[in-house]
């Protein structure tokens, strides 16, 4: 059976640079996204392989059920949940329907395909999830003096990265594995199409992304940074987690009783 994998976010971006190496590499595909033009375009320019479009808005229920119709009915070997928003800015100045249509896209989107993605592939003993995350996942001690508050976005991003950690050891002797990339600035459409020239920015290019994604599945991460060269830097945060979770307990800590 041909590897079919399944992209999300598709146009533009890193879930093209994804499309276009899966594509090499000898993936059928399954493109989705909102913008037709642009995935007929990309699907023109894929050959070798077969690539079926699939028109979507993942902020709107209708458009997460005819994907994850999809994910639950053809035999995918790769999910790549990457479709994103970035509707940056302080929750308190974020519009309703942007963090509605945040919280779909990054969050409901992932879910809902995921869980209609894993039967089949745990059926056939082999499968992969990617999630698209991002460095913002961990920014959330960050003092206000140093960036931009950002909410519901960095949350989206840590909601991913837990996710996915989790579902990995759920999916520990089935076949499928779960990962998550969290890169940080990247050289796509995503700033501009909010209104922010980042040009001057150093930024890394969407296709060094999908090569950090694939390369950290084969070295056996879980979650791949990209733009971190010490990766015991990550590890040392995944450790810190695992203490604070490990050294809780029934008794009420000192701190909180009256008198400390």
């Amino acid at each position: 059976m041909s590897a079919l994998a399944l992209v999300t976010g598709a146009s533009s971006g890193i879930g093209a640079a994804f499309a276009r190496r899966l594509a090499a590499d000898g993936h059928d595909l399954i493109v989705t996204g909102r913008r037709r033009d642009r995935l007929d375009a990309l699907a023109a320019s894929l050959t070798g392989v077969d690539v079926q479009v699939a028109v979507a808005d993942l902020g709107t229920d209708a458009g997460v059920d005819a994907i994850a119709e999809l994910c639950a009915t053809r035999p995918l070997t790769m999910l790549v949940n990457n479709a994103g928003v970035a509707h940056y800015m302080p929750m308190a100045e974020l519009p309703a329907a942007k963090a509605r249509e945040l919280v779909h896209v990054k969050v409901v989107a992932p879910t809902m395909l995921t869980r209609a993605a894993l039967p089949g592939m745990i059926d056939r003993g082999a499968g992969t999830i990617i999630g698209v995350a991002g460095m913002i996942a961990f920014s959330g001690p960050a003092p206000s003096s140093l960036m931009p508050r950002r909410a519901v976005y960095a949350g989206t991003l840590a909601h991913a990265v837990a996710m996915s950690q989790t579902l990995h050891a759920e999916l520990d002797g089935t076949g499928v594995r779960a990962h998550v990339v969290c890169p940080g600035v990247v050289a796509t459409e995503f700033h501009s199409v909010q209104g922010m020239d980042l040009s001057a920015v150093p930024r890394m290019s969407a296709d060094d992304v999908v090569t950090a994604a694939l390369a950290g599945l084969d070295r056996g991460e879980v979650v791949s940074a990209p733009g971190v060269e010490d990766y015991g830097l990550l590890e040392a945060v995944f450790a810190a987690d695992l203490a604070a979770f490990g050294g809780q307990s029934p008794r009420l800590a000192t701190r909180y009783r009256a008198g400390h």
